[in-house]
């Protein structure tokens, strides 16, 4: 009997892709789309029409059922409003994380193994194996460095990746792209989707105030002997290591160093030496290719501090009384925001996560 598979379709080459290929590798393939958002005005931000038209013609080409899942109440209840949360704390957060772990990959699965599903897949560039001494499911980099999105991924538990399969992540962008448009998938020219779904302008601040209804208050850009420098439009606007849309004048280019809720004030620096720092320290972590015991002495690990960034050589040690990550780079970081995550490596392995709380 075929294994049976739950693919997560969004209307992209990459999840059109997954289905494409696990189809070929035997699995029966059913699709699935998952409606998270849609703005008050009913200008669908995420998995929209056009989207879910996109899945479903793809599905139609492969011979393969469709349905819509809706999780809008559940997406606006575990993303949407704690990344509100975070950002009036200051802090920046990855909301594609949270909603990694919520939502595409927790409830998905549930939603599969009520349908009788063996599997839940994504297009996602990583992939998954199971180590031979150990038996613990393991997350991988991607093949194609440059698309590798493990650090995304990071939250995933291992009852979750005992049941996914990453087909995308052996291959490159390239060849998903070739697979697309040799198999005639009529996603196959569609270009990639770059924002946060829920705020496709950017403008994060500007959501905040259309959500809540509430504008944030004003406070003061600080020097870092705590002098006023000018007026900021509330902390939501800004983020660790910001340059550009202060929306001050000081005749010399000026950075974000720190961000204080309390006192509702933004500081800034002209010396950007000032945001790099060696040691970090992370909670909520999620331990993936070795156990949390690992690190109760200090473990040699390659990590990054935000997605785009190399990795870094490091140590990390986890204090179990404190609940905390500690790392400490060879080489200092820059702009170790608190909300993001850290995630670390051995070679391809992701062996565990965490968000920053300080540096």
């Amino acid at each position: 009997m075929k294994k049976k598979v739950l693919v997560g379709m969004s209307g992209g080459v990459d999840s059109s892709v997954a289905a494409w290929l696990l189809q070929r590798q035997g699995y029966e393939v059913i699709g699935a789309t998952m409606k998270l958002w849609e703005e008050e005005t009913g200008d669908s931000r995420c998995c929209g029409l056009d989207d879910v038209n996109d899945a479903r013609m793809v599905c139609h080409a492969l011979g393969i059922p469709h349905y819509v899942l809706n999780f809008k109440d559940r997406f606006r209840r575990e993303v949407v409003e704690p990344f509100i949360a975070e950002y009036r704390r200051g802090r920046t957060p990855n909301p594609c994380i949270l909603c990694n772990r919520c939502l595409k990959f927790d409830a998905f699965l549930r939603r599969a193994l009520e349908i009788g599903c063996d599997y839940i897949a994504t297009g996602h560039y990583a992939r998954v194996t199971r180590g031979l001494k150990t038996g613990r499911y393991l997350l991988c980099r991607g093949k194609d460095p440059k698309k590798d999105q493990s650090y995304v991924l990071y939250t995933v538990t291992q009852g979750v990746l005992s049941r996914l399969l990453l087909p995308c992540g052996e291959y490159s962008k390239e060849e998903i792209r070739r697979f697309a448009e040799e198999s005639g998938l009529p996603v196959a020219k569609k270009p990639d989707s770059q924002d946060i779904c829920f705020v496709p302008d950017g403008d994060y601040a500007a959501f905040i105030r259309r959500y809540t209804g509430e504008a944030q208050p004003e406070g003061w850009f600080v020097d870092r002997e705590g002098n006023p420098l000018g007026k900021h439009r509330g902390i939501g606007c800004y983020t660790i290591g910001q340059r550009k849309g202060l929306g001050i004048a000081l005749g010399r280019p000026m950075f974000v160093r720190a961000i204080d809720p309390e006192k509702n004030t933004v500081t800034l620096v002209e010396d950007e030496s000032l945001l790099y720092s060696r040691r970090v320290i992370a909670g909520d972590v999620n331990f993936l290719s070795l156990p949390e015991d690992a690190f109760y002495r200090p473990l040699p690990v390659r990590a990054r501090v935000r997605y785009s960034q190399e990795l870094a050589e490091a140590q990390a040690v986890y204090l179990p009384d404190e609940e905390r990550l500690r790392l400490r780079f060879w080489e200092p970081q820059r702009a170790a925001t608190p909300g993001q995550a850290v995630v670390l490596y051995r070679g391809d392995m992701v062996v565990c996560g965490g968000t920053i709380l300080n540096a």
